[in-house]
């Protein structure tokens, strides 16, 4: 009963954070029903939830659908190396470095004022071999060895629509060059009817990698609201199976696209190159109430 009590108390001490980032208006609103978990919106968005007692906790459904690929990226355990293009509140790398433990993660936040804000209100495990530079995604990924990452993650929004600059076969050929042989590559992408950019995106990933999987709510992928897709691409075989049954059974069932009904969703979408690469569609109002 008293550690109810406390934790009652501690929730009931916890109060938002606002305060002005780079990108606008931040609020770091405290979560009723986990003691120190906190959900990070951009003016009004939701970006990111974090559990600091739990960091593999992920509330958020697009983020349990990275998981899922984090989880497959490599045998249980093994640490790999990771690139995130996109920090947030450090959700995913948190949760990489809680379930395979000694990796090594770097993370470009374009967003250094956002930055400081989690470090002082959500710090790190100390023990966690996170490295956070303050810098553009792609510039970023520009200064990554070749062939580092075992696992890049792109999951970058600027007023809720991912950067042109971002979507691109050029792009795509920066993550390619960072990536070991074989490594995995995964983008959270946005979009709703009629699916142009999800479309474009998915042939410009085919363009560039051989084997591609898509895990989205299957509403979204009819047109019929708008929502959030996992994009997961590499140049060998995905554990498709697996990630069909993990989506399955999630709260919120996902459905896995790959082979030709993969190619044929596309239909007939080109490449997206830098010459011609736009801001991905922005999200309806109500998407966010």
């Amino acid at each position: 009963m008293g550690k109810s009590r406390n934790a009652r108390r501690g929730r009931a001490a916890a109060e938002t954070v606002v305060e002005d980032v780079d990108g606008g208006r931040a609020e770091l609103i405290p979560d009723r029903d986990r003691t120190r978990a906190w959900t990070l919106l951009i003016d009004g968005a939701p970006q990111s939830h974090v559990d600091l007692d739990d960091p593999t906790h992920l509330s958020f459904e697009y983020q349990r659908r990275l998981g899922h690929v984090i989880d497959l990226a490599a045998p249980p355990g093994r640490p790999v190396q990771a690139v995130h293009l996109g920090g947030g509140a450090l959700t995913l790398a948190r949760y990489l470095a809680a379930t395979r433990p000694r990796s090594t993660q770097q993370v470009a936040e374009r967003d250094a004022a956002l930055v400081q804000l989690v470090r002082r209100e959500l710090p790190l495990d100390p023990g966690a071999r996170i490295r956070v530079r303050s810098t553009d995604a792609r510039a970023g990924l520009a200064k990554m060895p070749d062939g580092w990452a075992d696992l890049i993650v792109a999951d970058v929004f600027s007023g809720a629509r991912t950067p042109a600059h971002l979507t691109s076969a050029e792009f795509l050929d920066e993550v390619r060059r960072a990536l070991v042989p074989g490594g995995v590559y995964a983008a959270n992408l946005a979009d709703g009817p009629p699916l142009a950019h999800l479309r474009g995106q998915i042939a410009t990933a085919a363009a560039r990698f051989a084997e591609l999987a898509l895990v989205a709510d299957p509403a979204v992928l009819r047109g019929k609201r708008f929502g959030n897709a996992v994009l997961v691409a590499s140049d060998r075989p995905l554990p498709v199976a697996e990630l069909t049954r993990r989506a399955a059974s999630d709260p919120q069932p996902a459905r896995v696209e790959h082979g030709r009904a993969l190619a044929d969703f596309t239909g007939g979408a080109a490449p997206v190159t830098d010459a011609a690469a736009v801001d991905s569609p922005a999200p309806p109002p109500s998407v966010f109430r």
